[in-house]
């Protein structure tokens, strides 16, 4: 009996052995077929150091039916609701108190930023990335701005224009003059009591407010410090961020006979920010998220002076 005993204690031990042996290869054969699976997508991610023709025409045909789906998507869900004229102008300039330009100006930049990296990654040379993929945000915004010329309840605005060419400007100035891009644009926002006074305007929601909002609205020019003055005190990534906002807004107008008390002022920050790909990582998977994420200020402790005159500290600003 005793024996039997032993025999069974010992197979218990030898199956708990076993199952313990199968687990871990089950956890390590995962493990490295993970490995596995991410070392190949990381290898899609890496940017080819030549011309590679079957990556090149996938960049085009993607942002050609990206576009053209967007175009036609905007023709549908938005300008079909109203009426179309004759193409016109308007002179929008003062409205907003700015801040629809700088949406203009911030758009096309990482639109031409975003399409400069995809030439970028499929070996491209440097002349072809600015010429046909830094280009983008400017092309594809006057495609918009030729159908608010077409819309009778719009018109088409120099002033967008000149925003969108800045943009654009921006980001091929900085690649000419430095080869890196020092300032960047970027964009942070919060929820304000102004869009419960007028949802359909200014949105209800914050998924709508984040667009259209403009009082929740801060747009940044974020300058790496180190790209200016070369230290070794302060981290590669770490930015200085000037910022541009405004609130009080119920409508782009100031004499707006509807909203004649309203309280419009700008506002101006100071900040810290994270330039994101300047981070170290040997992960082109962490590269890519972190070029993605780079149009996003980060929130840090702020400075705000009031077009009044008032200065205001925020311990964390969004």
């Amino acid at each position: 009996m005793q024996e039997h005993i032993t025999v069974i204690y010992h197979l218990k031990g030898l199956i708990n052995k076993v199952k313990r042996f199968l687990c871990y290869s089950v956890c390590f054969l995962g493990f490295s077929v993970g490995l596995y699976a991410q070392s190949k997508f990381d290898a899609f991610l890496t940017p080819s150091d030549s011309l590679n023709i079957s990556r090149r025409n996938t960049v085009l045909i993607t942002e050609s039916i990206m576009a053209t789906s967007t175009l036609l998507a905007l023709n549908e869900l938005w300008y079909a609701d109203y009426e179309q004229s004759n193409f016109k102008t308007l002179d929008d300039s003062g409205e907003w108190l700015q801040l629809d330009k700088m949406g203009h100006m911030y758009s096309s930049y990482h639109i031409g930023r975003l399409g400069a990296q995809a030439l970028k990654w499929s070996g491209v040379s440097k002349q072809e990335q600015l010429m046909y993929g830094a280009t983008l945000g400017l092309g594809f915004l006057t495609a918009v701005e030729f159908m608010d010329g077409f819309s009778e309840e719009w018109g088409f605005s120099w002033t967008d224009m000149a925003a969108n060419a800045a943009g654009t400007g921006l980001y091929i100035g900085q690649d000419l003059l430095w080869n890196e891009q020092r300032l960047l644009l970027k964009y942070s926002f919060h929820q304000t009591k102004f869009a419960a006074q007028r949802p359909d305007q200014l949105g209800n929601g914050v998924t709508e407010e984040f667009l259209k909002d403009y009082n929740g609205q801060t747009y940044w020019l974020s300058a790496n410090i180190n790209s200016f003055i070369k230290t070794e005190g302060i981290p590669n990534w770490l930015n200085v961020a000037f910022g541009y906002g405004a609130d009080g807004m119920l409508t782009g107008e100031a004499q707006d006979p509807l909203f004649l008390n309203q309280n419009r002022q700008r506002q101006y920050y100071l900040s810290l920010d994270v330039d994101l790909s300047r981070i170290k990582t040997n992960s082109h998977l962490l590269k890519t998220l972190f070029d993605v994420f780079n149009l996003i200020k980060i929130p840090f402790p702020t400075l705000q002076l009031n077009g009044d005159g008032r200065i205001k500290w925020h311990y964390i600003y969004f």
